[in-house]
């Protein structure tokens, strides 16, 4: 996994490359980044199908997620780390559209409403 990496007050930690800060916050920049050429928020590698996206029940719900774009077997390492939240779901598909927020849209922040859904 190709990851930045932070000293914490406990330990180092190693974030995805989409992340900053902590595995709750995303940097935009790069997010849009994962979007526009189609590679892993994890991994930075060329994203092929299944693509698979890891939200909380809410965002799965309403199938729009804020976190990028993931190989499945990134999704599950995301998943796994310590501090994922044990809620989140992985939802897979064979394409997406990016949804860039509107100078009226509640949410500013960039997100990705899956096309295709595959069954897991």
């Amino acid at each position: 996994m190709v990851a930045e990496r932070l000293v914490s007050a406990a330990e180092p930690v190693t974030l995805p490359f989409a992340w900053e800060g902590s595995l709750r916050k995303v940097a935009r920049k790069r997010v849009i980044q994962c979007a526009l050429s189609r590679i892993c928020g994890v991994c930075r590698a060329s994203l092929g199908r299944p693509v698979a996206f890891v939200g909380t029940p809410q965002e799965v719900a309403r199938n729009e997620f804020h976190f990028p774009p993931l190989h499945a077997a990134c999704a599950d390492q995301l998943c796994a780390f310590d501090a994922a939240d044990p809620s989140w779901q992985v939802v897979t598909t064979s394409g997406f559209e990016l949804v860039r927020a509107g100078r009226d849209d509640p949410d500013p922040e960039p997100r990705f409403a899956p096309n295709s859904l595959l069954e897991p």
